[in-house]
Parts: structure tokens; sequence; C-alpha cells
């Protein structure tokens, strides 16, 4: 055991902490038939090398595309998930995972406002046999940031140009809007050396649908359609 976590890097060591921390924040919550079974060393393994996340433009990306591969799990609050979802989401929050449906097999994405309950919900399905489980990377903070609301660069190359654009069309399918690396920087206005952006507010979205169930949308949609 020694020798194995000598070999392991930092952000390695940094994600068998978050699986530890996970863990015990797991056997905390009163789950129906919370028994489980961890192996922390493939965990945290997993967690190390990322292969437990979903990019957000990768998720906006099949969202597009209308793919229906995946089910896209928000953990949060019902009021939370009624003033703003990722379209295609199901509300199932966390107590009800076993009663929700959902398959061992198949590929779910989750997601909560942050890192620890999503976490949480993820090392739970992984424990009882849920191998297709995955966390949405960053949660719904990356999603605001990365795809409804994308920083563009002010002076951009060539390849940034391709790039931004790519969020500017992403940003607008998702009723958001792109902000400039100059208007994020100047949040942090006053004080030297520290930057902080200030995020709009999501845009708005009609009644959510019925929780536990469902699948991904097939259709292209904007926010809120």
């Amino acid at each position: 055991m020694r020798n194995w976590m000598s070999m392991l890097t930092l952000n390695s060591k940094l994600a068998l902490g978050a699986v530890a921390l996970g863990a015990i924040a797991l056997f905390a919550t009163p789950y129906p038939g919370s028994t489980v079974t961890l192996d922390a060393k493939e965990l945290a393994l997993t967690v190390s090398k990322d292969a437990d996340r979903v990019e957000a433009p990768e998720l906006a990306a099949w969202i597009i595309e209308g793919r229906a591969d995946y089910r896209l799990i928000d953990l949060r609050s019902q009021g939370e998930f009624a003033q703003y979802r990722i379209p295609g989401a199901v509300n199932v929050p966390m107590a009800g995972l076993i009663d929700a449906g959902l398959r061992r097999p198949e590929k779910l994405v989750l997601y909560a406002a942050d890192a620890v309950r999503a976490s949480q919900a993820w090392m739970f399905l992984r424990a009882k046999g849920y191998t297709g489980a995955y966390l949405l990377k960053g949660g719904l903070e990356a999603w605001k940031d990365q795809v409804v609301f994308p920083v563009l660069a002010d002076n951009p190359t060539a390849a940034e140009r391709t790039r931004d654009e790519k969020r500017r069309s992403m940003s607008a399918f998702f009723g958001g809007q792109p902000r400039s690396a100059s208007s994020v920087s100047a949040g942090g206005a006053g004080m030297p050396g520290l930057v902080t952006p200030v995020t709009p507010a999501l845009p708005a979205v009609a009644a959510p649908p019925s929780p536990m169930g469902g699948a991904p949308a097939r259709t292209k949609k904007k926010e809120g359609c």
C-alpha cells in the first residue's frame, strides 16, 4: 500500500483524499439500503485519471446532437431544479437514487450545485454497481462558465477565432451570451492580482419535466424551450 501511494502524483493523492472525504459523507447520509462496498484504490485511480468525468462542452455537444445514449441527473432540490436546469436533465434527489428506476449498465451523468454532493452520489452509485455513472466536471458552475457564458479572447489568434466561434454558437443555442476576457478581468478592479469574474444570471426556463424518470432530449431545443 505504501509503495502504491508513493507512485501516485500529487493530483492522484488529492483525488484519493477526495474519495476519502466522499466516503465519509456517503456513510453519513441515510440512503435507503445504503450498504455498499468501496474499492478505495480503484475509485481513486478512476478519479485521478478523470475517467469518471464529462466536460461541460462535451455534454453540450451531446445535447445539441440530440444524443439519447445517456441520462442526465440533476441532484439538486426541486426548487433549484425549477429555477434552472441543464436541458434534458431529470430531477432525482439524493435520497431517491435507488428508487429512480436507473439501470446499472446505462450511462448516467450526475451534476449538482457543489462537487461534494455530486461526488457523494457518484460514489454511492459506483459502489452499488452502476458502472456507467459519471460526473459533470465542475458541476453547474462549469456549465455556466464554459457553455452558457463562455469567455472569448479580446485579440484572438486565428486558432482562437475558430474556437471562439464554436463557443459563441454553443452559448446562443442554450440562451446564453459570451463574455469578453477584458470584462471578466474587470471584475477584480481595485484589487491588484485578484480577478473576480461575475457570471450573469442563468436564463429563465419553463416548467421542468416530471422528476424521477425520462431521458435526455432527442431534439435540438434552445434553453427553456
